[in-house]
């Protein structure tokens, strides 16, 4: 008896890992096939990475990208995937932590003559490396002539793009790892989406031991709870409408509440909310390291700079002006344990 549930944890382990492996492959793939090969104007494409060298960086772009970095999408990027520096080539432990919540009334219980039991504590150690980001656009030197910091300009439109991207990555990650469950928040009487919340955190710390400390909003779902709260026509209700995201997350004991308002185009006229309508439900840590038990990590390395960003800057012709912009990442799930979702309807 004992020897098939050690084989059924162990196949359970094993199926977790696999799962684990496939949400991280899908986000190594680095080609998106709307991103071509085109020679005109202010058009962004996939970075040549044959035409960057130390020669095309320029420092002060660089300065300019680091600090665009620390705005726009950067604090909800690091809410959804904090970031861990590390080589360029790195191992990371994942996390199957049932061996940490193990307990028995009686196996510490030493027989006289005998040792103690020996129990053995095991952690996945997993090879990785950062992949080369980055995205180039083409200027027109006519287009430009009388335009003061355009380089500053199109930077900027190239760093907002590559921070959607890692947003969107983080997002996906997440919700491929989580459990998923459908709600529906309307003004139908009784409705409490705080509750729901709670619930699923309470399951999520009973799948992995640990509570969740982050949940995400999408824009929908933050207005539907609002909408649902309201319609119940009572005190309570109202008062639970009127909460902020930080008085929320004390409401519901967790570190932080964010309400993710990014948008990504979807075509010429209509953008998409980058979390559609979903709550997501995670533990992640600040300053995470490489083998703490966050479900989510944002791995970098330093680019040839020595910095997070590399700006390049180049000519080719009379016309022609180049600017890519350039950085190393690898986003993973380190643990699928109690990672948790709600699709709001």
């Amino acid at each position: 008896m004992k020897r098939n549930t050690q084989l059924a944890l162990q196949r359970g382990a094993l199926l977790k890992m696999t799962h684990l492996a496939a949400i991280n492959a899908a986000l190594d793939s680095t080609f998106d096939p709307s991103f071509r090969e085109v020679d005109r104007h202010g058009v962004i494409t996939e970075v040549n990475a044959d035409l960057l060298t130390e020669g095309t960086t320029r420092e002060a772009l660089t300065t300019y990208a680091v600090g665009y970095n620390q705005g726009m999408f950067d604090a909800d990027l690091e809410f959804l995937a904090p970031s861990v520096p590390v080589g360029r080539r790195f191992s990371y432990k994942t996390h199957n932590n049932t061996e940490a919540f193990y307990a028995s009334l009686t196996d510490d219980l030493r027989p006289i003559g005998s040792d103690f039991k020996q129990v053995e504590y095991t952690k996945e150690e997993v090879e990785a490396k950062t992949s080369n980001r980055g995205l180039q656009i083409r200027v027109d030197a006519d287009q430009v002539a009388d335009v003061p910091n355009w380089e500053e300009h199109y930077t900027g439109m190239l760093m907002r793009r590559l921070q959607l991207n890692k947003l969107r990555r983080a997002i996906a990650a997440l919700s491929a790892a989580a459990v998923n469950t459908g709600k529906t928040w309307d003004t139908t009487a009784g409705k409490d989406p705080d509750q729901d919340v709670n619930s699923e955190l309470i399951a999520g710390a009973d799948a992995s031991g640990v509570n969740s400390n982050r949940i995400a909003y999408s824009p929908t779902a933050w207005a539907k709870r609002l909408l649902a709260h309201r319609a119940q026509n009572t005190a309570g209700g109202f008062a639970s409408a009127g909460m902020s995201a930080a008085e929320l997350a004390a409401f519901l004991n967790v570190e932080g509440v964010l309400r993710c308002d990014a948008r990504y185009a979807t075509s010429t006229s209509a953008k998409a909310q980058a979390l559609g309508a979903l709550v997501l439900m995670f533990n992640a840590m600040s300053n995470p390291t490489v083998e703490d038990s966050s479900n989510i990590k944002a791995f970098y390395s330093m680019c040839s700079n020595g910095q997070k960003i590399q700006v390049h800057r180049w000519d080719v012709g009379a016309k022609a002006h180049y600017i890519a912009v350039e950085h190393y990442e690898k986003i993973a799930i380190t643990s699928t344990l109690g990672i948790r979702q709600l699709t709001i309807s």
